[in-house]
């Protein structure tokens, strides 16, 4: 069901906060935390430009939303600027050294220190800033540092999440956990107001803030990091540490309609899969039916099907396997979108060489989050980065940050694709310095080389869906940032062979989810991820915030 919310603002000076759907003059962040959306608008206020505002953003939530807010993690940042050309900072984990493709064993836990890979958050921001950014990096670091120093109130939101991890995971089994996020003496459960003091994350925040890379990479804050995950059971090394490094390529680029669609390329699939189904889509006319109509839902989910289905056949880290960059291409998707039947649902023969599919597995949950940032000077930034799940892998280091579990994107057993959506194909096995596939899909939608849309969401393999979703409401059905946002989703990832819908009280939208289950698919209804997006309409310079009320997230901006 989508929640209609009041609109208000409130000025923080010149800055403004929205929720939703304000328009804002020049510059505007939004993203999951207002705590953090703030410090990214007041950055822009200050003078510093998109990147370093996401640098300030991505910082700040790893002490404000720790769920998924991270330097103990990895992700993609996605850059466009009109004066230069448009680029992805990859910053995704990697495997130790001492990876090899059976290193899981049935019954490894996703908890372990086994399942944490080589973090890349600080060397992605800090390469970012190398490349774009304006103000001093020791300025976009001390905001985050102060707040893990002083303590700040918590919110709604963080409340909720901390409550249900402290809940989920017993003190006996992650005592650090319980230690690092216990609610104030003399309270047993954390609510609105309380403050969350985080001294041992305030040093190591002074050290990236001191020493950048290094901070992190060298030093007691690296050997806090790998004794904890040595500990815990892991196999990474200071040698790991040193090796890695943050990459900057050139994004994937399609087009829609004559509008430009970037997004990063592999080991993200999100970005395969979204050229992929806009392509179809695209081809098939997706537009030509109401948007809640059940041929559009049909097309929707068609196009989902053939290309998660080529995610689990070719992508993976392209350092280590050819990913055939025909499979995006217009002339494909063209010739897909003629397979397609008005009347039915193909069938799994259709779609494609058969993937031989074995018992099914437990199937982990995913926890990610994304924020998108645009300036008064035409840079944009979309930027989505994860610990896996929520809490990653609820092992905190010694230096008070919460480790990843991202080893679990891998395949963990060759062979082993089954019905849950666990993928066994090669491509996607772990290998040393190996990148873990994902599913994290930051976009940037351009008109002309102005930057339209910025836009991503959390959600594991819902999240190309969710993209996809929100972009098209707006590029083809004409929709404000805002309507696109709360608009209701559907996902369909191939396997399971089932289609998951949010509720709506349109009866349109629940007749033509009926429809859909005639012709065969299976309907469940399932909340999807958040999404946060910025819209700037061709030739203005006024911002569209889409907040979405799926999270109470937030967005600010001058």
């Amino acid at each position: 069901m989508r929640i209609l919310l009041v609109v208000w603002v409130i000025y923080f000076g010149s800055v403004i906060w929205a929720s939703p759907g304000t328009t804002f003059p020049r510059n505007a962040v939004t993203a999951v935390c207002p705590v953090a959306t703030k410090i990214g608008a007041d950055t822009l206020k200050r003078g510093g430009n998109a990147v370093d505002a996401a640098v300030t953003v991505a910082l700040a939530m790893a002490v404000t939303w720790p769920e998924a807010g991270n330097i103990g993690g990895g992700g993609f940042m996605l850059i466009h600027r009109e004066d230069r050309p448009p680029e992805v900072v990859e910053y995704r984990e990697c495997a130790p050294l001492a990876a090899y493709p059976t290193f899981f064993q049935k019954g490894d836990s996703p908890d372990s220190g086994k399942a944490v890979g080589v973090p890349g958050t600080v060397a992605g921001l800090y390469l970012a800033h190398k490349r774009h950014g304006k103000l001093p990096w020791c300025d976009l670091v001390e905001p985050a540092r102060k707040l893990a120093a002083d303590g700040f109130p918590v919110y709604k939101g963080l409340a909720r999440s901390l409550n249900r991890v402290l809940n989920a995971y017993p003190q006996n089994k992650f005592p650090d956990l319980h230690r690092y996020f216990a609610p104030p003496q003399g309270n047993k459960v954390w609510a609105v107001g309380l403050v969350l003091h985080q001294p041992e994350l305030a040093q190591t925040l002074t050290q990236i803030r001191d020493h950048g890379h290094d901070g992190f990479y060298k030093g007691k804050v690296a050997k806090g990091l790998v004794d904890s995950v040595v500990k815990s059971g892991g196999a990474m090394t200071h040698e790991d540490l040193d090796r890695y490094q943050a990459k900057v390529s050139a994004p994937l680029r399609g087009t829609y309609n004559g509008n430009i669609i970037l997004v990063p390329g592999p080991p993200s699939a999100g970005g395969m899969i979204l050229l992929q189904m806009l392509g179809i889509l695209e081809a098939a006319g997706v537009g030509k039916q109401p948007r809640n109509s059940s041929q559009t839902i049909q097309l929707l989910t068609e196009s989902a099907r053939f290309s998660y289905r080529d995610r689990a056949r070719f992508a993976g880290d392209a350092n280590f396997h050819l990913v055939p960059s025909h499979l995006w291409e217009k002339s494909r998707l063209a010739g897909l979108a003629q397979l397609l039947d008005p009347n039915r649902f193909l069938r799994e023969e259709e779609l494609g060489p058969a993937i031989p599919l074995a018992t099914p597995l437990p199937n982990p949950s995913e926890s990610t989050t994304h924020f998108s940032v645009m300036d008064e000077n035409g840079m944009a930034v979309a930027n989505t980065y994860t610990l896996e799940d929520s809490y990653g892998s609820h092992q905190v280091a010694k230096g008070g940050f919460l480790l990843n579990n991202e080893l679990g994107d891998f395949n963990w057993f060759p062979g082993q694709t089954d019905v849950t959506g666990r993928v066994g194909t090669p491509p996607n096995l772990i290998a040393p310095e190996k990148r873990m596939l994902s599913s994290q899909t930051p976009v940037i939608v351009l008109k002309g080389n102005q930057a339209w849309i910025v836009s991503g969401s959390p959600g594991g393999r819902t999240i190309p869906n969710t993209v996809n979703q929100i972009i098209l409401n707006i590029m083809e059905f004409g929709m404000t940032a805002q309507e696109a946002v709360d608009y209701p989703r559907i996902h369909h990832q191939w396997m399971p062979q089932a289609l998951r819908a949010e509720k709506d009280k349109n009866m349109q939208w629940v007749n033509s989810l009926k429809e859909i289950e005639k012709k065969g698919m299976k309907v469940q209804m399932s909340r999807q991820g958040d999404a946060h997006t910025l819209v700037r309409r061709p030739g203005q310079k006024s911002i569209e915030a889409g907040v979405d009320s799926r999270i109470e997230g937030a967005a600010f901006g001058n």
